[in-house]
């Protein structure tokens, strides 16, 4: 009886595991088909393109119509805009975010509490809200069609705080504890002790700040004018109102062109991302 227990026990779990498997699988398939798919019509030639029923792998691959694509628009100049903008908003993200957790989570003042719901409140305001008042004050600031223009109005990132503030009450007070009586101030005991417990987490952010500050399209488009400060989402949608000049063949290659960074960063960060959410589920 006890053996055919266990051996009915076994079943139960083998057949628990294929079946897990198996969803998992077409979860996969279903998420990464539009991604094969705006590969696979990227390298079709226009005639493959339209027929139907459609082909999933093209007789010759069309590798000019990468070329096509990038010299429809300045992409070269889209990429130097996003690179820049996402890499000062990460950074600056990155600074305001660690500023406010740490000072949330370990420096007592009157009504810090208080401030911390008034923070985590402006999360429920929509940002399309402030699109009108910030234009009107960088125009009065003269920062239409810059850098600054474009990265400035959102560096503060609530989720940031929030997340890197909840991560620093799980340190154990004994080691802020140990660095007061060493002689560290609140500055020191940040960068040396809250922030390097916080890589995993740190990792996590930079991923989100960098999707982010990357896909951002309304307000770089609000915010320029000029061709030569446009962003990489923003020029995506110039080919895309080309699209029947130039076909979604090209169209799909524009939108790699805008995918491969991203996915870089993932890889990148990807064991700090595992860390983080291994991490969150421990302390959780």
């Amino acid at each position: 009886m006890q053996n055919k227990s266990i051996a009915t026990h076994r079943f139960y779990k083998i057949v628990s595991k294929i079946a897990t498997h198996c969803i998992l699988l077409a979860a996969t398939i279903t998420i990464g088909m539009p991604f094969v798919w705006m590969l696979v019509t990227a390298i079709k030639s226009p005639q493959e393109v339209s027929i139907f029923p459609p082909i999933w792998w093209p007789e010759v691959i069309r590798w000019d119509n990468f070329v096509t694509a990038w010299n429809t628009a300045p992409f070269g100049r889209f990429y130097i805009n996003s690179i820049v903008t996402a890499a000062a908003g990460v950074l600056l993200g990155l600074i305001t975010s660690a500023f406010a957790a740490y000072a949330f989570a370990r420096i007592r003042f009157k009504y810090r509490d208080f401030f911390f719901l008034l923070m985590l409140a402006a999360m429920m305001i929509p940002g399309q809200i402030a699109l009108i008042p910030n234009y009107v004050i960088l125009a009065k600031l003269k920062w239409i069609n810059t850098y600054q223009g474009i990265v400035v109005p959102h560096i503060a990132n609530v989720f940031g705080a929030f997340l890197l503030r909840q991560y620093f009450m799980t340190i154990p007070d004994s080691l802020f504890d140990a660095a007061e009586i060493d002689g560290l101030g609140h500055m020191k005991i940040m960068l040396h002790v809250a922030l390097p417990l916080s890589k995993p987490v740190l990792g996590t952010l930079l991923l989100y700040l960098f999707i982010q500050k990357w896909n951002a399209y309304l307000w770089p488009l609000i915010v320029t004018s000029k061709q030569n400060m446009r962003t990489l989402p923003v020029g995506l949608a110039m080919i895309r109102s080309a699209e029947y000049a130039i076909g979604p063949e090209h169209l799909m290659a524009a939108s790699i062109f805008v995918l491969v960074p991203v996915l870089i960063i993932y890889f990148l960060a990807q064991k700090q991302l595992i860390e983080g959410i291994a991490t969150g589920a421990v302390k959780g």
